[in-house]
């Protein structure tokens, strides 16, 4: 089969992430357009594949604008800009994969949905824990009857307190205007995991949640408004020169320095440091989505999972147990742990997910199978090869926005499809 063409409607990390993948597997894919308003990341994507001045565009608008020019569209926005595109995109007819969330909205994620449906194309969100080893193993054991019925799950996620303050407080998600409240931006993961690992409708849901930390009330006396200007600096676990300038020196320029500047020697991170975004105090930033959140879900059947996300750990992979009338299970994203009530003996099962330190390789290996997926999806025109289509993502999204709505009443919220 000839490969799938794309076209990339995003630059940023995601976007890039995408087009490294592309070169390494040109048997797959291969980039023909491109949309991204920030010149240097447009360019990137634009020489390293060769492409046409005329397929190059600063904005998607003028991507979609022409006649279809490739099978699928990549859409690596920013989360605010992710409907529009997505249902501009069904109209041209092209095949699509979105970022996640679909949208930050309900009304929108339902337009979305109802768009991709009409154009009968296929269709795919980044729901990526649901494509790794791990993932497919935790599940397979559960829907064998492993542990018997399972009755709950309790699952975390360990944001991590300097991702938390890279993308989440300094960074492009931590004002909902800008983007999403923090439940979509980050945990949607999350939710959906749950969902489709315990199977079932979610029927009602109760969320709480605030703002605790990282607020201009806990800044430190003395404290200055950008961590270059700070005395408290070197005492601030969240300091900015801290966490960006400790990564140069361990060798590391990818995600996150990237993410400040183009520039990513330590001449280049200082300056962002001292001039942009990522340089200011954690506690005099325009932030104001939650630093900690937990929800609890009931499913149709009586049975219950709850989930904890939270800035205030180590950054490592997120943990869940899950508990049945037969066993229980523990995970940390690489070991499976198996108790057997019979026996009342464990067993290990690893997974082995690898990481090189690249983005595209995070979440236990999922980007890289869910656009290896996406491309034999698109290429074959087989939609069955997508774990998280149209209807997955829009009733797992559902959960996430009856979830905020709780928080916000307090409230036990119904999930209505």
């Amino acid at each position: 089969m000839a490969p799938v063409k794309l076209l990339i409607l995003g630059a940023g990390s995601r976007g890039q992430s995408y087009a490294a993948y592309v070169r390494q597997h040109p048997e797959q894919a291969r980039v023909v357009g491109v949309a991204e308003p920030r010149e240097f990341y447009r360019q990137t994507i634009a020489r390293e594949h060769s492409l046409a001045p005329e397929l190059v565009f600063s904005d998607w608008r003028g991507a979609l604008a022409r006649e279809r020019f490739a099978d699928a569209v990549l859409i690596c926005t920013q989360d605010a800009d992710h409907a529009a595109p997505a249902i501009a995109a069904a109209g041209r007819g092209y095949h699509i994969l979105l970022e996640k969330p679909m949208a930050p909205t309900e009304a929108d994620c339902r337009r979305v949905v109802a768009a991709v449906k009409a154009a009968n194309r296929i269709f795919a969100v980044c729901h990526v824990l649901r494509y790794t080893t791990y993932t497919q193993q935790f599940k397979a054991l559960v829907d064998a009857g492993t542990i018997g019925q399972v009755v709950n799950i309790q699952h975390l996620e360990p944001v991590g307190y300097w991702h938390q303050a890279h993308g989440y407080v300094r960074g492009n998600y931590g004002n909902e205007a800008r983007s999403s409240f923090m439940l979509l931006a980050k945990s949607c993961h999350d939710l959906d995991w749950i969902l489709y690992v315990m199977g079932g409708r979610c029927r009602k849901i109760s969320s709480f949640g605030s703002l605790l930390h990282f607020r201009r009330e806990c800044q430190p006396a003395g404290a200055a408004d950008r961590c270059l200007d700070c005395s408290v600096e070197p005492t601030c676990p969240y300091s900015a020169v801290k966490i960006y300038q400790g990564f140069l020196r361990q060798g590391h320029s990818a995600w996150p320095v990237d993410v400040l500047t183009a520039d990513t020697t330590p001449a280049g991170v200082t300056k962002a440091l001292r001039e942009g975004p990522y340089g200011r105090c954690v506690y005099a930033c325009d932030n104001d989505v939650v630093d900690h959140q937990v929800v609890t879900m009931q499913f149709a059947d009586g049975r219950t999972a709850s989930f904890t996300m939270t800035a205030f750990t180590e950054t490592t992979p997120r943990r869940t147990r899950a508990f049945g009338t037969h066993g229980s299970l523990e995970g940390d994203g690489k070991l499976i742990r198996h108790f057997d009530f019979l026996t009342d003996t464990w067993r290990t099962i690893d997974t082995d997910p690898a990481w090189d330190g690249s983005i595209l390789n995070g979440h236990g290996g999922g980007d890289v199978v869910m656009i290896s997926r996406f491309l034999d999806a698109v290429a074959a025109n087989d939609p069955t090869l997508i774990l998280s289509g149209p209807d997955q993502t829009l009733e797992s999204h559902l959960m996430v926005f009856a979830a905020e709505r709780a928080r916000h009443n307090g409230t036990v919220e119904d999930v209505t499809l």
